[in-house]
């Protein structure tokens, strides 16, 4: 593995851990971005509405330029959203 890939794994997991300690520091966060998630689901750019309602209205702040852990996150979001329509 090259020493910049190294660098870029390191800086997700980063971002990840710092999203994880804001998560469980508020317990509201995970529900909120599921229930702004649910209200976009399936519009056109519905990732790029996602992360806007998700910045402004919670601690977790996306960028308008995702990083690889705002995309790990995104698509974990669409992930749940499907098991919750696979379950109905």
């Amino acid at each position: 593995m090259s020493s910049a890939e190294e660098s870029r794994q390191a800086k997700v997991i980063s971002e990840l851990r710092t999203f994880i300690r804001k998560v469980l520091s508020d317990p509201t966060i995970a529900t909120k971005c599921m229930e702004i998630a649910r209200q976009h689901k399936g519009q056109p750019d519905s990732a790029k509405l996602i992360a806007e309602e998700i910045s402004a209205n919670t601690i977790v702040r996306i960028p308008e330029e995702h990083s690889d852990a705002d995309k790990i996150f995104l698509d974990i979001i669409n992930e749940v959203l499907d098991d919750e329509a696979a379950l109905y």
